[in-house]
């Protein structure tokens, strides 16, 4: 059942959006921060809580509203507030949005209408550049890192399921555009709160490529991760899904691997139990970037993770030993290695924290999404001369 709550608004702040709208679609409104004194089973307790504004509107000093208490209680690491569902004083009279007719969050008490991005037809192969996140926490690196190796060309996000918040919840998502390092924000399948909503990640995908003129695409979940511990129960696993999407769709496809070197939990020190359950069940190779000059576990240092993965001490040879074949699996995408500025990222201004650790304490971490949005860049430079090049020849045979 969900764990609700009657609180009363205490202190209500001014909602937290302010993405430009650089495409047609409308921006919508992010979050309110909120404080709220629970009136029922609470003891008079003050707590931080949030209202979306999109879906529940906003909210004033006095309002009564009942409020989801659980990723609070559990002291999750994204949920560091309760959630407004409703809002008894101002929220039950809304009409929706005219023409929405596809439903998000479908068979809950928040399902709610959105008009859809999606193109009625299908050109296919796009044959533009797509990075795959493992974490949001990836995206900022990634669209720097992208902005200074391709900097005239544009790049859309396309946030998926996997995370644990929406999309106007994003603070780093209202700095790069307001920065200009995103071109366009698209929230696909259960994922709402974007410039626009997409039924699917391919709809999402083949709309921000094709019809905005994205020169490139970063796919990955919102802020939060989702997870349990287990090889395939946790948000990590969206990238595989997003990944084989972005191929199908002739797309150059890069993985930005999830790396630490301060990361207290093994299963995630070196390369990501994450990252090597997914390039190991792939279908297709991709590309993988590495910080140069960084420790990458390539090779014989690759066994540190992946013990994680397959549940056992791995021979003292090289992976690709007929004796580990799905380790070696892991061997056939094409690994680059890219090199990454960290000072210049940590005096950029955008976030340098993962997880309650800077960049100090784990600079693998940003390297390694540093080198993935370096290596994009140079993708989407590689497409967008390839294009001209064709364009060109038409003229010249006309």
């Amino acid at each position: 059942m969900l764990k609700l709550r009657h609180a009363t608004v205490l202190e209500s702040g001014e909602p937290q959006d302010a993405r430009p709208t650089l495409d047609a679609v409308p921006s919508q409104a992010g979050e309110q921060q909120l404080v709220v004194e629970l009136s029922d089973g609470g003891g008079g307790q003050r707590r931080a809580a949030i209202a979306d504004v999109a879906l529940v509107g906003r909210a004033e000093p006095g309002d009564e509203v009942i409020v989801n208490v659980q990723a609070l209680d559990l002291e999750l690491g994204s949920g560091g507030f309760d959630v407004v569902h409703v809002n008894l004083t101002r929220g039950l009279g809304a009409d929706g949005v005219d023409g929405a007719h596809v439903m998000k969050l479908n068979y809950t008490s928040l399902q709610h209408a959105v008009v859809v991005v999606e193109d009625e037809a299908l050109e296919l192969p796009i044959e533009r550049p797509v990075a795959v996140l493992a974490l949001h926490g990836q995206l900022a690196a990634v669209a720097w890192a992208f902005a200074e190796s391709a900097p005239s060309m544009k790049l859309g996000y396309v946030q998926t399921e996997g995370g644990a918040l929406p999309g106007g919840h994003s603070h780093t998502v209202a700095s790069l555009r307001r920065r200009g390092l995103l071109a366009g924000h698209l929230t696909a399948g259960a994922s709402f709160g974007g410039d626009g909503e997409a039924v699917t990640t391919a709809g999402a995908l083949h709309h921000g490529l094709h019809t905005l003129g994205w020169d490139a695409a970063v796919c990955g979940p919102g802020p939060g991760i989702v997870g349990s511990r287990s090889s395939l129960g946790h948000g990590g696993m969206s990238a595989l899904d997003s990944a084989h999407v972005a191929l199908a769709l002739g797309c150059e496809t890069l993985l930005v691997a999830r790396m630490s070197s301060g990361d207290d939990r093994l299963r995630h020190r070196g390369i990501s139990h994450h990252t090597l359950t997914v390039l190991d069940l792939l279908l297709a190779p991709v590309t993988v970037a590495l910080p140069a000059g960084m420790r990458s576990p390539v090779g014989a240092d690759l066994r540190a993770g992946l013990g994680a993965v397959f549940a056992g001490s791995m021979p003292s040879r090289h992976v690709s030993s007929p004796e580990v074949a799905r380790p070696a699996r892991i061997t056939r995408h094409d690994w680059r290695r890219a090199a990454v500025d960290l000072p210049s990222y940590a005096s950029s201004g955008l976030p340098t924290e993962t997880m309650g650790r800077g960049l100090a304490d784990d600079p693998l971490f940003f390297g390694a999404a540093l080198a993935g949005g370096g290596a994009l860049g140079e993708m989407a430079a590689r497409a967008g001369g390839q294009e001209e090049a064709g364009a060109g020849g038409e003229r010249a045979g006309g």
